[in-house]
């Protein structure tokens, strides 16, 4: 009981800082998701344990993901120019560079990990800057949240919806090799809930049709399950359970944003082909 009011209780918290980091303010927005593309890449870092007695490395290299996404938002905001990347393209230098002074047994190892990182955590969250910030007219830009607020939204649905009809009527195993519990159905039954909650979106934002808020809601949904996939197979791969506890009762960042980091490029390729264009 003690466990599942914790759980509880982080959950709310978790969803209201989330929402109301994309939905009232853009620096808020910088400042949250600043912060948890930081704490993503600590966490993916000590889970691969790459670094060879090396926490400085670990920290620079979250550290470096942190500014991509400051440096995103600040350049899809219109705020900076394109120097803005310079410092990241001195730590991406960086990283090659170090290997040559310590004599690691597995320096190839540690590029592959360290630039995966940053391309499954900073990457993905900083693409969120491109669907936030739009430019309305010459030399201004203006902060949408929605279609923001859409991907996290349809990602706990999808997973609520999932379970839910998973548990009842699971018989067929999504990928048995990665994650045993996942079902055909469930996955079916996530994407109902879904899609059906796409046009509570269509209805309050009918600039953008309802069709295609249906398929922004079924790509959501496979890349994210896709998503989650990826991140059960680096913890088997691993061997480990959690990614981390930072969140008490819901395991760590990139178990709750596994789904997320996927679901993000996925759907900023679609919003830019099918909704902006």
């Amino acid at each position: 009981m003690k466990n599942l009011i914790t759980r509880a209780l982080t959950g709310i918290i978790f969803v209201a800082v989330l929402v109301g980091a994309i939905y009232f303010h853009s620096y808020y927005f910088l400042a949250v998701f600043g912060l948890i593309t930081g704490l993503s890449l600590w966490e993916f870092y000590g889970l691969v344990k790459h670094y060879e007695n090396a926490a400085i490395k670990r920290f620079v290299s979250s550290l470096g993901g942190a500014y991509l996404f400051a440096a995103t938002f600040g350049y899809a905001n219109g705020l900076v120019g394109g120097n803005i990347f310079l410092p990241y393209l001195l730590f991406l230098m960086y990283t090659m560079i170090t290997e040559l002074y310590d004599k690691a047994s597995n320096p190839i190892n540690n590029w592959a990990l360290t630039l995966f990182g940053q391309i499954y955590c900073a990457g993905a969250f900083s693409l969120l800057n491109f669907i936030t910030s739009v430019p309305n007219t010459p030399g201004e830009i203006v902060h949408i949240p929605y279609f923001a607020l859409a991907i996290f939204v349809f990602v706990w649905v999808n997973d609520t919806g999932a379970y839910l009809v998973g548990s009842m009527l699971g018989k067929r195993r999504l990928f048995e090799r990665i994650s045993p519990k996942k079902s055909w159905e469930g996955f079916y039954g996530g994407l109902a809930f879904v899609l059906i909650t796409s046009q509570i979106f269509a209805w309050f934002m009918p600039a953008t049709n309802w069709y295609t808020w249906l398929g922004l809601a079924g790509t959501i949904v496979v890349f994210g399950t896709w998503g989650d996939l990826i991140e059960s197979l680096m913890k088997r791969t691993l061997g480990v359970k959690d990614s981390g506890h930072v969140l008490p009762g819901h395991g760590g960042m990139l178990d709750r944003f596994d789904s997320v980091m996927m679901a993000i490029p996925a759907a900023y390729i679609y919003i830019e082909l099918f909704i902006r264009n």
